[in-house]
Formats: structure tokens, C-alpha cells, sequence
């Protein structure tokens, strides 16, 4: 099926900040990854690599009339088989981790954390 014919549930996810740079170190340091600036107006963007043709991508957002924050929609980064890496680095990057590894049966595995803008986020690995 080509990306033009397939109905993914979802396709995009923005995870808001408030200190872009503060955010952009913290998540390129949890996850040992660069993130691609960009941007449009009353926007600042950071790209988490991804290949557009084969899967969902997101971006930390900046933007102007919308915060950050947790209790809301919970978003699952993929960090196959460095789980336990990124769970360790979260806290030395500013953040905090919120449920340490945890087994989800034949699904794998999951942790979550608070990034240093107060978004909570989930982890994903099958490993």
C-alpha cells in the first residue's frame, strides 16, 4: 500500500515546549539523536529523524499561544533496544522518569518519563 492510500491512525505528533534549546539538548541527549531545526511563522520546530515514507514522524514545537504540559494524550517514542539506555540518561539530561521499565506482555516493553518541559512521554521496545 502507498502512502497515499494508507489510513494510518496517526501520522504526526508534536510534543510543546517552552525553552526550545533547553528541550532540543535534552532530548538529543536522551536519545543519543540529532533533531532538525525548522520552522515557520511564530513557529520552532526540532524534526526527530524518521523516514517519511515508512512511519510516523514529530517534532518538539515551539509556538506561539500553545504550552506544554502532562495529563493529556500520551505519546510512545520508538527506542528500539535501548530502553534501558534512554531510561538511564533521562534524569543526567534533566528529566525524570516516571515508570521505569515495565514488561506490556507480548507487546514489549514501555517506560515514561517528564521531560524538562513537563510533557510526559512514553518509551517503546520490543527488547
Amino acid at each position: 500500500m502507498n502512502k497515499a492510500t494508507r489510513k494510518d491512525a496517526v501520522n504526526w505528533f508534536e510534543l510543546h515546549v517552552s525553552d526550545f534549546d533547553r528541550a532540543k539538548r535534552f532530548y538529543e541527549a536522551a536519545l543519543q539523536t540529532s533533531l532538525q531545526e525548522c520552522g515557520m511563522e511564530n513557529c520552532r520546530m526540532g524534526l526527530f529523524p524518521y523516514n517519511n515514507a515508512e512511519g510516523v514522524g514529530g517534532a518538539i514545537t515551539k509556538m506561539d499561544g500553545i504550552s506544554p504540559g502532562g495529563g493529556g494524550t500520551l505519546v510512545y517514542l520508538n527506542v528500539e533496544g535501548d530502553l534501558d539506555g534512554v531510561l538511564k540518561r533521562i534524569p543526567t539530561a534533566g528529566g525524570a522518569v516516571v515508570k521505569p521499565r515495565t514488561a506490556i506482555g507480548e507487546h514489549g516493553f514501555i517506560g515514561i518519563f517528564k521531560d524538562t518541559e513537563g510533557n510526559q512521554v512514553g518509551l517503546h521496545s520490543m527488547v
